[in-house]
């Protein structure tokens, strides 16, 4: 098996089954080799591919997975070339190909006759796997089954070339590695610098679920619509009242144009001195980024907001034209303003510089976009609407009437507390 040929695929994560089983393909009928110690290395293959179905909830043949995996995973040049914009022109499809043609001889390989020579039948308990549940703690159910839906497909292929155009068309369509297989990321701090990871489960919110607020939504979404078209496009800050479905929109957002290449990266203002690492990781990559600041305030000591001004505008670097900030807040002007700023005017010389500043990390969100506290007729129209979608009937006199004994106790008047009303009856009823 030429494994050892691969020129574009190498240097794998979990790539070591991949060396232990191809080393046993080339060595079963070897003399040379302790029969025990082969078993034993076999063994401990099966059992890391097994470890990883479970981990990742992959079903059906295991060994196809796992080789599926690989790919899928694997950021090179071929890869990430082919991410969202799909075939690409030039040599490196030469290359591509040779990789290819040894894989589907992966793919194909019989393993009947290691299986009689060793005496052992572990590799056929990985044809028909049969998991525990439709995801695993890696991958959710969503991603899972992209990457056993890509393996029969590569399965079925007759040729190289086949199995190279669905491949790419996978890659095309999904984009690779956690880059591509995942909406949303987290950001974690370590000595090597700034390490972008997947959140496996977010909010599946989408903005028909978000009842009123039509003009706020279609600013959010013509922004974000030319971002992802590669027109230009504007940072955006969604300030307003509590409760009023403004991280809910970003979140439905990135839900509707994630199949476009839209991903979102999750950042705290404690981790505004990583944005730098975080934006030269990403900004040659062929997805949209939108980095999201959820909550955004400062307080008058804090001074992380300076991170953020040379970030968005300021630096000699010019912010990639494949990254937004998108940003919630409860405050029209993010830094927090007291009385006591208008007291110091007499003890400095210089106050309206003191004051402008503060001001101007609003000024570099090119679109604001308000959510207010809805009335009391809005706020029925959502608990009616959110009734529907939920299955709940009763009738509207009855409905408002307990609505509005829930909003009295518990926050008021917004879309959150009508939400929470209705999951409270869904779960009562």
């Amino acid at each position: 098996m030429r494994t050892n040929e691969l020129m574009l695929y190498k240097h794998m994560e979990n790539g070591q089954i991949l060396q232990d089983i191809t080393f046993l393909i080339e060595n079963y009928q070897n003399d040379y080799y302790n029969m025990e110690d082969m078993k034993g290395l076999l063994y401990d293959a099966v059992n890391e591919i097994l470890e990883m179905a479970v981990s990742h909830g992959f079903e059906g043949d295991l060994w196809h997975n796992y080789l599926t995996y690989l790919m899928a995973s694997h950021e090179n040049a071929y890869s990430t070339s082919c991410e969202i914009v799909g075939s690409v022109d030039g040599s490196i499809n030469q290359v591509a190909l040779h990789d290819f043609e040894i894989f589907k001889e992966l793919f194909d390989y019989d393993f009947a006759d290691m299986e009689s020579v060793m005496g052992v039948d572990c590799i056929s308990m990985l044809h028909d796997y049969v998991g525990t549940s439709g995801h695993g703690s890696v991958f959710n159910q969503r991603i899972r089954d992209r990457i056993c839906d890509l393996s029969k497909s590569l399965a079925k292929a007759e040729t190289a070339e086949e199995f190279k155009a669905v491949i790419t068309q996978f890659y095309k369509e999904f984009g690779v590695g956690k880059l591509g297989l995942h909406k949303a990321f987290r950001i974690a701090h370590t000595e090597e610098g700034a390490l972008i990871e997947p959140i496996t489960k977010i909010a599946h919110v989408h903005l028909d679920d978000l009842v009123g607020y039509e003009i706020a939504k279609k600013k959010l979404i013509d922004n974000t619509k030319a971002f992802v078209e590669g027109k230009k496009a504007n940072n955006c800050l969604l300030f307003g009242d509590a409760g009023t479905g403004k991280s809910s929109s970003i979140k439905a957002i990135l839900n509707q144009y994630y199949d476009q290449g839209l991903r979102m990266i999750e950042v705290y203002k404690h981790q505004f001195q990583d944005l730098n690492d975080v934006i030269a990781q990403i900004k040659n990559r062929n997805y949209k980024f939108i980095i999201y600041m959820d909550d955004l305030s400062f307080e008058e000591f804090e001074i992380e907001y300076k991170y953020l001004k040379a970030v968005i505008e300021g630096g000699l670097e010019k912010k990639p034209d494949n990254v937004l900030i998108y940003a919630t807040s409860n405050r029209r002007h993010l830094i927090r303003e007291t009385f006591k700023d208008k007291e110091d005017r007499d003890e400095e010389l210089h106050t309206n510089d003191t004051v402008q500043e503060k001001l101007s990390l609003v000024a570099r969100f090119g679109v604001t976009i308000y959510f207010g506290k809805p009335d009391k007729k809005q706020f029925q129209e959502i608990v009616r609407e959110l009734a529907k979608k939920n299955g709940i009937d009763m009738s509207d006199d009855e409905l408002f009437l307990e609505a509005n004994k829930w909003e009295l106790s518990h926050g008021g008047l917004s879309g959150r507390t009508a939400q929470q009303f209705i999951d409270y009856l869904a779960g009562t009823r």
